[in-house]
């Protein structure tokens, strides 16, 4: 995983669990940036 939040699995996500590398498209769309631990 790409921010290092800690995120649930979804059932959307059941086919491709092991591809997941984003929480949301908010962390997809700032990949770049790493998680700030404020």
């Amino acid at each position: 995983m790409v921010c290092g939040l800690p995120f649930a699995w979804r059932k959307k996500w059941a086919r491709c669990w092991d591809e997941v590398r984003y929480c949301s498209e908010r962390c997809r769309r700032q990949k770049a940036k790493p998680a700030s631990t404020d």
